[in-house]
């Protein structure tokens, strides 16, 4: 099993505005960083360009950050003990703070690539339900074998 997360972010103003101007600098870095970190396996890209953002349906002012890693350690070493974690930082300085949850991280089959989709569902149901087999937090973590034995990686199995 590998680890999915989501996380998403309000933007305080336009991508092309001064405000976020280091933020957009940092894209490229940053993707680059994880792309090359040990552990990553996938990211969900806007298009070729490194600084293109995942194009969607849930607002202009949202921004989406999906990825998938060999597991927690590796995941938690790229967001808290890398280059990541200076940008991370200033996310207050870019994006509204958020008043629920706005990370969230499930297990899935290796080699499977959820949509966007089942990724935003997937923190409806953190929000809905809190944390669980199916959608839980750094926090709040399960292992990959309570996940697989919950009936949604059942179905994603077959």
């Amino acid at each position: 099993m590998h680890l999915a997360q989501l996380n998403v972010a309000h933007l305080r103003e336009p991508l092309d505005s001064l405000t976020l101007a280091d933020f957009v600098a940092a894209l490229e870095p940053i993707n680059a960083l994880s792309d090359a970190a040990p552990g990553f396996v996938w990211r969900m890209k806007g298009g070729e360009d490194p600084t293109d953002t995942i194009r969607h349906d849930y607002g202009d002012d949202l921004l989406v950050n999906f990825s998938i890693w060999e597991s927690r350690e590796t995941l938690w070493n790229f967001v808290y003990r890398s280059a990541h974690l200076p940008v991370m930082r200033r996310r207050l300085e870019w994006f509204h703070r958020a008043a629920e949850p706005y990370t969230v991280m499930w297990w899935v089959p290796e080699g499977y690539r959820p949509s966007l989709a089942e990724a935003m569902a997937r923190l409806s149901i953190l929000r809905a339900e809190g944390a669980g087999p199916e959608a839980f937090t750094f926090r709040e973590f399960y292992d990959s074998s309570e996940a697989a034995s919950r009936p949604a990686a059942a179905e994603v199995r077959k």
